[in-house]
């Protein structure tokens, strides 16, 4: 690809964010050379605020100067910007699919995951551990090959990185048994497949440093119950 097909590539993350961490892998399956700004989420710099006003966050990809944010809207843009790696299906109804199972991640199950591991209320816990078991029966249903993209890692694969790899963490840290090979075998194989792919696991955050803030987190809350 040439050059000038790459723009000028800046990307604003932050090291234990799993929605930037889609956008740096995604941006690595491609090929796409960038420059990584990394932002302290308590000390937000002038030019994420500048690149994001809106929503104020990570992650935010800016391409020839034109800023989109939302990992999600940034994965689409990656696919349609550069074609190394295609993350979603040429069929459009394939397409809509997997927009959909991306969608439903982001607002059913990772919602669920987090309610269930953050909150201390019995009755609240446990409604939200159904959700979230429910949510991942789907996806269990929906998995049908070595990755939700096929035999290679699509949208919906980097829109669950969270359930593969942040969520077992997560489990160890506050107690919880979610995503079990007894409960989920193909989910759970998927996520050995797909933490273990180079590109993938070159671009994760260190588990012992992401373990230790889960754990310091329940801690805490934990604490002030």
């Amino acid at each position: 690809m040439a050059k000038e097909e790459y723009g000028d590539v800046k990307f604003f993350g932050s090291g234990g964010s799993p929605y930037a961490r889609r956008v740096q892998i995604a941006l690595k399956l491609n090929g796409v050379k960038y420059q990584h700004f990394e932002e302290d989420i308590r000390n937000k710099s002038e030019l994420l605020l500048k690149y994001n006003p809106i929503h104020k966050k990570v992650p935010v990809l800016v391409h020839n100067d034109k800023p989109i944010a939302e990992s999600l809207v940034i994965l689409e843009y990656i696919d349609e910007t550069w074609k190394t790696h295609p993350l979603l299906p040429l069929n459009p109804y394939h397409r809509a699919l997997a927009r959909f199972w991306s969608r439903f991640i982001d607002d059913k199950v990772l919602p669920a995951i987090q309610e269930a591991a953050w909150t201390v209320e019995v009755k609240k816990r446990e409604k939200a551990i159904e959700e979230a078991i429910e949510g991942l029966r789907y996806l269990e249903k929906e998995l049908n090959g070595k990755f939700f993209g096929g035999e290679t890692i699509g949208m919906v694969d980097i829109a669950a990185a969270f359930i593969a790899f942040w969520l077992p963490l997560m489990e160890e840290a506050v107690g919880l048994k979610l995503l079990t090979h007894d409960k989920f075998p193909k989910l759970h194989k998927w996520s050995q497949e797909f933490c273990s792919h180079p590109v993938v696991r070159e671009n994760l955050p260190p588990p012992s440093r992401l373990l230790g803030f889960f754990k310091a987190r329940y801690a805490s809350i934990t604490a002030s119950k």
